[in-house]
């Protein structure tokens, strides 16, 4: 994997970790009750419930170019459509975030132990990482380094952008809890995902 395709999947990683999902929610509200140092523990969590969907999804897409090259390019096209469509509901989403009901008495094990439910539990992970990973895997090469190096790119981008979600709900409370504040979130990343999925796709036109 070259340089220049590493770095057009960081610029989409970062933006697949920020915008607000699951995860963001669970290590917002983390940190506006518990603060970022026990929310650290719920970022541990995030990222292996991620690793595991990036190990399913590896060993899945690895298979499929070892069928069929015509099979792993439709993925390629599908995922493409599904980013901009992905867009386009998130920019549509109107959301606030409530932390009235969450517990404040538990420990950073339970933290820790609940954030991996959630992204083993969220379908949207696992199918966002099939959309996203062909675009950025050459099926001449060898898939094993490729996905390891994407893989790790992800685990590393999304525990930083979380510990960065984590700190600002600790200091901005209010600011964050507004439902203004989400739907405009959600329209920035829900604009950046349409232009990543017509990119990628004119790309290949």
């Amino acid at each position: 994997m070259n340089v220049e395709v590493w770095l057009t999947y960081v610029v989409a990683a970062i933006v697949f970790s920020f915008a607000p999902g699951s995860g963001t929610i669970n290590s917002i509200s983390n940190g506006m009750v518990y603060g970022w140092r026990k929310s650290l523990a719920s970022i541990v969590g995030l990222q292996l419930g991620m690793a595991v969907h990036i190990v399913l999804v590896g060993v899945g897409l690895g298979a499929l170019v070892a069928q069929s090259t015509v099979a792993f390019s439709l993925i390629k096209w599908i995922g493409a459509v599904y980013l901009i469509w992905l867009g386009i509901q998130k920019w549509r989403e109107q959301s606030a975030l409530s932390i009235d009901s969450v517990d404040k008495s538990v420990t950073a094990k339970r933290l820790f132990q609940r954030a991996v439910l959630v992204n083993l539990t969220n379908p949207k992970t696992i199918v966002f990482l099939v959309a996203l990973f062909p675009q950025f895997i050459d099926a001449t090469q060898p898939q094993l380094p490729q996905l390891l190096i994407l893989g790790g790119t992800t685990l590393i981008i999304d525990a930083c952008v979380m510990l960065f979600y984590v700190s600002l709900a600790s200091r901005f409370t209010h600011y964050i809890r507004s439902a203004t504040v989400m739907t405009r979130l959600n329209r920035i990343f829900g604009s950046m995902f349409i232009g990543c999925g017509a990119l990628l796709a004119l790309a290949r036109a």
